[in-house]
């Protein structure tokens, strides 16, 4: 329904719990709005009944006008839009009143307020975060504080750190900070590089570049796109993989003939 994110690839693939589809299809899953339909949409055909209810409850929640405004932003994908109008709903030009992360309102209660300011240090979010549950650390992936992200896109458990990448709040120099960590997964990495939004960024494609555990596949391909100063330091680089080394001196000699 929606262009590719982590979090919603996990719900295309049948890869979530129960508890989180009865988390999402209560709204309580804070992603950005289109991705956030797009789950809704995928629950209301979900397997079972009470999930399938729930979704449709949830998206009778939202206003009609401001759906239908929401709708009708050039980015929102035509597939989303198609399937709200086999229900009727047939979009209009405007620009939604609410923000990008706030078409749903979270039943009980703000999840900004539950998890504390954005100046959290490192010390009191590792705190908070070792006293919370699963679900508690899926939504402080999502509407946590920036220190509490940082500490959430290393957890082990992939929903976790796919929510992370998924939150609204995530910023573009956080995303530059996650690409050149060596302690998130592959996987994380691998979605960033296939974000089109935060491939526009070059210090986030550098990054990726330089980054050991970047998939090798991924870094080949990036690699093509970095300045020839870039591209120099990578070719005698010996943090980077070998195969990727040669192949930025193959194109610095080339270059260079």
């Amino acid at each position: 329904m929606t262009p590719s994110t982590p979090l919603l690839d996990l719900f295309k693939r049948g890869e979530v719990d129960r508890e989180v589809r009865l988390l999402a299809a209560q709204g309580g899953l804070p992603t950005r709005a289109a991705e956030q339909l797009g789950i809704l949409a995928l629950l209301c055909d979900d397997r079972e009944a009470d999930i399938r209810e729930l979704a449709e409850a949830t998206l009778g929640r939202i206003p009609v006008e401001t759906l239908k405004s929401f709708l009708g932003r050039s980015e929102v994908p035509a597939a989303l839009r198609e399937f709200f109008e086999k229900r009727g709903i047939v979009t209009g030009s405007g620009v939604a009143a609410a923000g990008d992360d706030a078409l749903i309102a979270e039943p009980g209660g703000d999840a900004d307020e539950e998890f504390g300011e954005e100046d959290d240090s490192k010390e009191s979010a590792t705190q908070k975060i070792a006293k919370m549950s699963f679900t508690q650390r899926l939504k402080a992936a999502s509407k946590g504080s920036r220190e509490m992200r940082a500490i959430l896109i290393r957890d082990p458990n992939k929903m976790i750190s796919a929510a992370v990448l998924s939150s609204p709040k995530l910023s573009e120099p956080e995303v530059e900070a996650i690409a050149g960590m060596g302690s998130v997964s592959e996987e994380v990495l691998r979605s960033i590089g296939t974000n089109r939004q935060w491939m526009k960024n070059y210090t986030i494609v550098l990054r990726l570049c330089k980054n050991s555990k970047t998939p090798l596949a991924l870094s080949m391909n990036l690699m093509n796109r970095l300045q020839d100063a870039d591209l120099t330091r990578l070719s005698v680089d010996r943090n980077v993989p070998e195969p990727l080394r040669a192949a930025a001196r193959k194109k610095v000699v080339a270059s260079r003939g």
